[in-house]
């Protein structure tokens, strides 16, 4: 009697033919890294200029204010991707079936972790989307309201909390998801690069962990910026 070929711990490859799911799959895959892990590269660079100062994540904020067609790079380079990537990785998870109880493997478990720490990022990139970006003080206008309406909102617990959680959740899902982007698309062949680059990742995990966390706490020790702050006349106009 002919014997089952023992099953092999990995990711399961992306296969052509299968219509529209290989593709929006890919897409999938791909967003998580261009543009979204970029933006949020450059979110957790730009929110670290915090450590130099007041006057040094002003002009960090006001460069990036200073963009042409801001609202349109921030819909068609950030908001919807973050949408399409969030949304069809919801739709991954819920179509799929948790098997953790019954195959305790690590590569389980790390599944169901890139499941929980996407929700969570989901939850606090809207929270904080909205509270950066559209409530109170318009920031695009007024830059300099941006240390202080930061400092503002960590005057609760439960947003430094929500901070913290967020901080991790993004980190550790953006590091796991360059894994499962280089695995899937053949960067890594073979189970020792896969392991060798997963060892790269989780430091990457730990280095976005620690920026995050040092910019929070230079935001919560330094001196409290006047809040409300004073707006420009422009925003003034605005409401």
């Amino acid at each position: 009697m002919a014997t089952a070929a023992p099953l092999r711990k990995g990711v399961a490859p992306l296969r052509a033919g299968q219509g529209h799911s290989f593709l929006l799959r890919r897409l999938h895959s791909l967003s998580g890294i261009v543009p979204v892990g970029l933006f949020l590269i450059e979110h957790f660079v730009s929110n670290a200029f915090a450590t130099n100062g007041v006057a040094a994540y002003t002009k960090q904020v006001e460069f990036l204010s200073s963009f042409p067609f801001v609202f349109f790079l921030e819909l068609f380079g950030i908001w919807l991707p973050i949408l399409y990537h969030s949304l069809y990785g919801f739709y991954i998870w819920f179509r799929g079936e948790s098997n953790l109880a019954d195959y305790p493997w690590a590569g389980n478990f790390m599944y169901n972790a890139q499941r929980w720490t996407g929700a969570l990022a989901f939850v606090y990139i809207v929270y904080h989307t909205w509270y950066m970006r559209f409530s109170g003080v318009h920031l695009l206008t007024n830059p300099a309201a941006a240390f202080a309406k930061v400092q503002h909102e960590f005057q609760s617990p439960w947003a430094v909390a929500a901070y913290a959680v967020g901080i991790t959740a993004a980190s550790w899902h953006f590091a796991y998801g360059l894994w499962l982007f280089a695995a899937k698309w053949g960067i890594t062949s073979g189970d020792s690069a896969r392991r060798r680059f997963g060892y790269v990742c989780f430091v990457i995990a730990l280095v976005f962990i620690g920026v995050g966390g040092i910019t929070m706490y230079s935001f919560l020790t330094a001196p409290q910026q006047p809040w409300p702050p004073a707006v420009s006349t422009m925003e003034s106009s605005i409401r």
